[in-house]
């Protein structure tokens, strides 16, 4: 098991109820994994799935990433700009 940090930004804070969640997640778990984790855990979350945006440790990150231990890995909802 690894330890991890998930950071939840605007609209996704409000869907979790928290600013942040620390979690032991097994050792080979991809950010995939971990998105349905929290979308069984947060039903909110499944109406922005497809459209939020994930960093590791700073980085964007694609969904079939492993979370690599200690790391922090944040959400932020999707955004428009004009």
């Amino acid at each position: 098991m690894k330890r991890v940090k998930i950071l939840f930004f605007a609209t996704l804070r409000d869907y979790v109820g928290t600013r942040f969640l620390e979690l032991d997640l097994p050792a080979e778990t991809t950010l995939a994994a971990l998105e349905d984790l929290l979308i069984t855990r947060y039903p909110r979350l499944e109406k922005v799935r497809n459209s939020m945006l994930v960093a590791v440790n700073h980085q964007y990150a694609a969904a079939d990433q492993v979370i690599p231990e200690n790391a922090e890995v944040a959400f932020f909802p999707p955004v428009s700009g004009g």
